[in-house]
């Protein structure tokens, strides 16, 4: 058993951070800084990034990120998710991170270097009502929708398989609002009411779509290269994000729930048990965190 959970920490941490040293390089100078940064122990954010949920919600977030043509236009024609899936998975956790745990200089510079990245990501669509559109990666309406798209993800899977939030539901959209600003949405929702109602709007007029580029981006995302080793439990983990969803973007993805003939799996227990396994692989109190109390610990904020 303890080999088999060396293999799964080894894996795991070279799935979501690209490296397999102890701690990636970027980790320790969370510690640095000056002040608290936006989110402190005890917020909203800390308690739905810093939970296992979270791995279900990555996968959540790419498939609600696939519906909308002119984001996935920008993955599919300027990224290197093919040849490089886990670098570009360790980018988006580095930024997560860095944001929830880092100081405000730590932050905002995060946050500047991943929209330079997108300056050059500019190209072309058709939307979802079969017209011709261009689009640029900081375009408002695409930034707006990969924000949401995020938030909603986190929310839905921590509400599932995480602990109670503090503050509720709506503290996290509050609070992780800063996010959005930080990116580029202009006035972010700040309500769970809120971030729906702005969701379903792209689906009731029509702006998702599902087409041959969606479904390869599906499938790339049921069966990504991961080591032999994880397969079994990312299958668990790819049909809790299915579940997750609600029903209508689930049909639109042409995605169903688990089921053996007409008998429904038991997803979410499987879920649970999984996370379980993970939690124990990867310790219950991830790097990020520690260096972020380091820094406040030094600032003499109460531990």
């Amino acid at each position: 058993m303890r080999n088999v959970l060396r293999e799964w920490q080894t894996e795991l941490k070279q799935t979501f951070t690209g490296t397999r040293e102890e701690v990636p390089p970027w980790v320790p100078r969370l510690a640095a800084g000056d002040d608290a940064g936006f989110h402190l122990p005890g917020s909203a954010v800390w308690a739905v990034h810093g939970g296992m949920p979270t791995i279900v919600a990555g996968i959540r977030a790419l498939l609600m990120q696939a519906l909308h043509p002119g984001a996935l236009a920008g993955v599919h024609d300027h990224s290197r998710f093919r040849e490089d899936p886990l670098g570009r998975l360790a980018g988006t956790i580095r930024w997560i991170f860095t944001v929830s745990y880092g100081s405000t200089e730590a932050a905002r510079s995060a946050s500047e270097w991943v929209l330079r990245l997108h300056e050059s990501v500019r190209g072309s669509y058709v939307d979802g009502h079969g017209a011709a559109r261009n689009y640029a990666a900081n375009d408002p309406e695409l930034l707006r929708w990969v924000h949401i798209a995020f938030t909603d993800a986190f929310l839905s899977a921590h509400k599932l398989w995480g602990r109670p939030i503090p503050g509720g539901p709506d503290a996290y959209v509050r609070e992780w609002a800063q996010a959005g600003q930080l990116m580029g949405v202009d006035t972010p929702p700040l309500t769970e009411a809120e971030m729906r109602r702005q969701l379903d709007n792209w689906y009731d007029n029509g702006e998702l779509r599902c087409d041959e580029r969606v479904a390869e981006t599906v499938a790339f995302i049921r069966d990504p290269p991961l080591h032999p080793v994880l397969r079994p439990g990312y299958r668990v983990l790819f049909a809790a994000a299915v579940t997750s969803l609600e029903p209508k973007y689930r049909e639109l993805l042409g995605l169903r729930t688990a089921r053996l003939g007409p008998i429904p799996l038991p997803v979410r227990l499987a879920t649970r048990m999984t996370l379980a396994v993970v939690q124990l692989a990867l310790g219950r109190v991830g790097p990020s965190e520690k260096a972020a109390r380091d820094r406040l610990q030094r600032l003499g904020y109460p531990s």
